[in-house]
Formats: C-alpha cells, sequence, structure tokens
C-alpha cells in the first residue's frame, strides 16, 4: 500500500507528455557551440584543404565560442528555470540514487538535465571555457599569435600552450562521452537531440516526469499556460526560485549578447 508521501507526490507530478524545457536562447548557444567545436576539431586535428589558414580559422572558431561561453555561464546564474545551474547540478547523493535507477532502468525522467547530465554539463563547460581562455595567449612561435599573446611573459604562454593541447584531448573524451550518452538515452526512449531542436521534451511511454508541480510549471501538449500564484509560491518555498516573465528574460539575454559579443570583437580585433 502506497505511503501517504508518495501519494501525495504521485499527484502532483506533471501530467503532460510534452514539455517546453529548452529556450531559444540555449538552443543557439547549444548548436551555435556544436558548430564552433567542430570548426576547431577540422581546423586542428584533420588534414584537410578547406582552409587556407587553418589557425587562423581555429582562432577565430575558438573566439565565438568564448562568447557563446560567456553568455552560457551568464545565463546560468540568471536565465531561465531549466538553464539555471541551481535547477541542473544536484547532490551526490542525489545523482547516485539516480545512477542506480537508470542502470536498473526505472529512473524518472527529468524536465531538464538529469542530476548524471547536470554535472556532465558542468565538466564539459568548464572544459571549453579553459580550452577558450588558454587559446588566447598561445602562438606557434612561426605564423599566429593569440590575441593575448604579447601581454604575458613566454612561461605563462608556454604553460597555456601545454593546458590548451592536454585539455584538448580531455575534451575529445567528454564528447565521445556525451555522444554516447546521447545513444543510450535514445535506446531508452528518451529523444535528446529531438528536444534540442525543438525545444520540447516528450514523455517516454510508461516512464514519468521526475519533478512535481511545485519544482516545473504545468504545460500541455497543446501549449504552456500562465503558472498560477500559488505554483509560483510552492516554487519559490521549494528553492528554485520564481521564474522570470519573458521581457525580464529577454533583456537578460540582449544584455549577456551584447557583452559577449563586445568582449568578441575586442578581441577579434587583436588577431
Amino acid at each position: 500500500m502506497p505511503s501517504v508521501e508518495s501519494t501525495s507526490a504521485a499527484e502532483h507530478r506533471p501530467s503532460g507528455r510534452s514539455r517546453r524545457v529548452w529556450s531559444l536562447a540555449i538552443r543557439v548557444f547549444h548548436w551555435g557551440l556544436v558548430a564552433c567545436v567542430v570548426t576547431s576539431f577540422l581546423t586542428m586535428k584533420v588534414e584537410t584543404d578547406l582552409f587556407d589558414f587553418p589557425q587562423n580559422v581555429h582562432a577565430r572558431a575558438g573566439l565565438i565560442a568564448l562568447g557563446l561561453l560567456l553568455f552560457r555561464w551568464g545565463w546560468a546564474l540568471i536565465g531561465d528555470r531549466h538553464a539555471r545551474i541551481g535547477s541542473w547540478l544536484r547532490s551526490p547523493a542525489v545523482t547516485l540514487t539516480y545512477a542506480r535507477d537508470l542502470l536498473k532502468r526505472r529512473a524518472d525522467i527529468f524536465v531538464g538535465h538529469n542530476p548524471l547530465g547536470g554535472w556532465a554539463v558542468l565538466a564539459m563547460l568548464t572544459s571549453l571555457t579553459i580550452q577558450a581562455l588558454t587559446g588566447l595567449f598561445v602562438t606557434d612561435d612561426i605564423f599566429f599569435e593569440a590575441p593575448l599573446h604579447t601581454l604575458v611573459p613566454g612561461a605563462v604562454s608556454d604553460a597555456a600552450l601545454w593546458i590548451h593541447h592536454l585539455n584538448a584531448n580531455l575534451l575529445l573524451a567528454l564528447i565521445v562521452l556525451h555522444l554516447g550518452a546521447l545513444v543510450a538515452h535514445r535506446w531508452l526512449g528518451e529523444r535528446l537531440v529531438g528536444a534540442m531542436f525543438s525545444g520540447r521534451k516528450t514523455l517516454p511511454q510508461g516512464a514519468r516526469w521526475a519533478e512535481t508541480d511545485a519544482e516545473t510549471p504545468h504545460e500541455s501538449e497543446q501549449g504552456s499556460e500562465r503558472e498560477p500564484d500559488q505554483m509560483k509560491e510552492r516554487s519559490a518555498s521549494a528553492g528554485k526560485g520564481v521564474e522570470p516573465g519573458r521581457s525580464a528574460l529577454m533583456v537578460r539575454a540582449a544584455l549577456l549578447a551584447l557583452f559577449s559579443t563586445g568582449c568578441v570583437l575586442w578581441l577579434w580585433g587583436r588577431l
């Protein structure tokens, strides 16, 4: 016989099978970053005649990636619900419990990043940021100098180059793990790639959402509705905060985009 607590939690679980999760800002960031990473890989790891000066193309792709990462770190603090780091970075205990349930194929579906995915995202963003930042100080001592190379001593530049090469291998390993996780979740019925295109995640047959209505605004398959005041109060009391309005999010996104673009343009002019 189910306990009162489990029955109450089940009653408050979202009922919609399709839910909005990834905003346009997150989707543009994600696919823009994919393009930058692929370009960087092609220019440095693959011999090709696509580019006359692969170092310059590599550097520009890295600068664009840095701008995207600046935006994403800011959006992790002031963005929409599922973009904020507090919604997807969970405790080790919760993560281990989810991992055990996943191995037994009985894990609930999270609307945003699941606990394992949250830590993987943090690792990926950190590695990408290290890669982009160290790339600002390197040189090949022949044709190419990064934008900030002349501002640091040679020893610092050499250390940055060493970290850049070492971290590149770590980043490739993280990307392989990420692709493997996508395949595994697709095999389990969760279409993560499709959700990053459409912005909506669909519940697999026989599965249920992990979040309760207090943690996730109710959105039906026909569309989303404004979150009721009492639900906002529950969300705030649950530690998730109140979801900012669309206008506020647009202003925040615009300011972050202007800041990131300004940084990239300044560095681009120093190449």
